[in-house]
């Protein structure tokens, strides 16, 4: 099965007294990388939340397409994968363990499952610490079983929020060429970051501000159009 694509148009939602996307419209190929940046109290997090299902516009719409054809949220729903600021690991499973029970919740057959979860374990570096708890894992090889756990059913829309933060940089680079080796015609992957060199590694980047959506387009494109020699100048170019 493709990739799928997620189009959004002039999506707006309120958390609380605060407006935290004020008519958001973007579009998100199918079978890329995509970033989304900007400040703290950007609109970051609930525009994956409202990607994942898990909140729903006030107005506007949100759309999922596979191979120019729109399915429905509840399929999109069932062939995506959301990895959370901090996830909902039990500290008491091993990284065997989380995995198994993943195994389970997806109904992947045992043959399926051997052969995937050697693959992530080889990729992420984890294959040393099957038997070890989650609560005993230093940061960044918390959130690689995270990932490990959301990759397990191969979705077609990844959905990463702040996946790096608080993480070392070898652990950084070693989930950014776990999404990259997964990433690609079978995979679409939106992650919000606040690195802004992990953004500049984006096929297309979203740039929002205040519930806004700045500009959308190539990392290079975007830099020459604000005429800035890196990401984290186009936010202060915007406040002149």
């Amino acid at each position: 099965m493709q990739a799928l694509s997620v189009i959004t148009e002039k999506i707006t939602k309120h958390m609380g007294p605060t407006l935290a996307l004020d008519g958001v419209s973007s579009i998100f190929e199918a079978g890329k990388v995509h970033g989304v940046i900007g400040p703290n109290g950007a609109g970051k997090t609930t525009l994956m939340r409202i990607a994942a299902g898990l909140l729903h516009p006030e107005s506007g719409l949100i759309k999922y397409c596979r191979e120019d054809k729109t399915i429905s949220a509840a399929q999109a729903k069932s062939v995506l994968g959301y990895f959370p600021q901090e996830p909902s690991l039990y500290p008491d499973l091993s990284c065997q363990e989380h995995l198994e029970f993943f195994r389970d919740l997806y109904s992947i057959k045992q043959k399926d499952f051997e052969p995937r979860a050697e693959e992530l374990f080889n990729a992420t570096g984890m294959a040393p610490f099957k038997a070890r708890p989650a609560g005993k894992l230093s940061g960044g090889m918390y959130k690689k079983l995270g990932l490990m756990c959301v990759l397990l059913n191969r979705p077609h829309l990844l959905l990463l929020d702040e996946p790096t933060i608080g993480v070392d940089p070898v652990s950084r680079q070693q989930l950014w060429d776990l999404v990259y080796k997964y990433a690609g015609d079978d995979m679409t992957v939106i992650v919000n970051t606040s690195y802004m060199d992990e953004a500049q590694r984006c096929y297309k980047v979203h740039i929002l501000e205040k519930g806004r959506l700045l500009a959308a387009g190539a990392p290079e494109e975007l830099m020459k159009e604000f005429k800035v020699n890196n990401f984290a100048d186009i936010f202060l170019h915007d406040d002149k």
